[in-house]
């Protein structure tokens, strides 16, 4: 069954349907329907809700339920997040899963509470301190968001590692139907590592600190091996064939506006692929470099001024070049803006 709902409120639906059990949030635009309904949804199927009183001390609690082995999500928007950085940091380094989302808003600063995408490279590259990087998904559309948040927790229990949703403003508030995921299929793990109480076993700890740097540099090394087997969740949708002139790259709710002037162009008999990254970190870097070669240049698109662009021109090879087209600040390219920026290129301008 198919039912109409908010970007918030299906990935909010969604977590529970795989099996959280406690949430704890902070009120932040636009992402604040989220708590509203994780505080009443969460009592009815007997899980924990707690509205704390900072990002601060939300992030120090998704510590806390983690480490005791429950499934935990948090949610945020762009200063949100920024305040949890040192908490996340803890959590990878203790080896902790959770799932945390950022509905992107306009920065820096305080910004504004329109949509955006410059937290790419908060969550992709690290965002506190420490060598790690977040498992990262880009959503496009209500459906993806809800069904991308539903297995977040099975990967960030494969892993013991955060895994973060990156939506944004306008994918957070718009109302879809969509088809959610059904309840038990997506099953917490046994975990052995938790603090359930040592009682007939040896006690475990969970910790992220190593005074000794020797001990601590093989951690890290335990860590970048893990990163290395994280390719295996790389997901990304392609719309591609040989001797193109235009390889459109975009991630989220972007994509979905260059997607239609992609769609438009083809009907004029223009020949333009499409190219959208769904996971960002593992980033689809064969695929996309495969897809490039195919093209005579490739263009990016974000609303922020080049985050994601750094990866693709890292992954084009040197001689494809790679054309820009950013919007920032809360301002979301039209449809229209992006099929005349194209057009212009197919023509040789831009």
């Amino acid at each position: 069954m198919r039912v109409l709902m908010k970007g918030t409120e299906a990935m909010a639906e969604a977590a529970i349907r795989a099996g959280c059990y406690a949430y704890f949030g902070y009120p932040i635009t636009p992402q604040t329907e989220l708590i509203h309904y994780m505080s009443r949804r969460m009592p009815e199927v007997k899980g924990v809700f707690l509205q704390a009183e900072s990002e601060v001390s939300v992030i120090n609690m998704v510590y806390g339920a983690a480490a005791a082995g429950v499934r935990v999500m948090t949610s945020s928007s762009s200063p949100g997040v920024s305040l949890m950085q040192e908490g996340i940091s803890y959590l990878v380094g203790a080896q902790l899963p959770a799932v945390l989302i950022n509905v992107m808003r306009g920065g820096p600063g305080l910004g504004n509470i329109q949509p955006s995408q410059s937290d790419y490279f908060q969550s992709t590259k690290g965002g506190g301190h420490g060598d790690y990087k977040l498992i990262t998904f880009a959503p496009s559309s209500v459906s993806e968001a809800a069904s991308l948040v539903y297995g977040a927790f099975d990967i960030a229990e494969k892993y013991r590692h955060p895994v973060m949703i990156l939506a944004d403003g306008a994918l957070g508030q718009i109302m879809e139907p969509v088809s959610l995921p059904e309840h038990g299929l997506s099953k917490p793990s046994v975990k052995s590592w938790a603090l359930t109480g040592a009682k007939g076993r040896s006690a475990n700890k969970v910790l992220s600190f190593y005074l000794d740097p020797k001990t601590l540099e093989e951690h890290n090394l335990i860590l970048q091996e893990k990163f290395k087997n994280v390719n295996e969740e790389i997901k990304f949708e392609e719309d591609i064939f040989d001797d193109m002139d235009v390889l459109a790259v975009a991630y989220g709710t972007v994509a979905r506006i260059l997607r239609s002037a992609v769609q438009r162009l083809r009907n004029e008999g223009k020949k333009i692929g499409f190219f959208r990254p769904i996971s960002l970190w593992p980033f689809p870097e064969d695929a996309l470099k495969s897809a490039s070669r195919k093209s005579k240049l490739v263009f990016v698109s974000e609303m922020s001024y080049g985050q994601m662009l750094e990866d693709v021109r890292r992954v084009v090879p040197d001689d494809i070049e790679v054309k820009f087209y950013g919007r920032a600040g809360g301002v979301v390219p039209s449809p229209n803006e992006l099929y005349l920026k194209l057009k212009s290129l197919l023509e040789g301008g831009m």
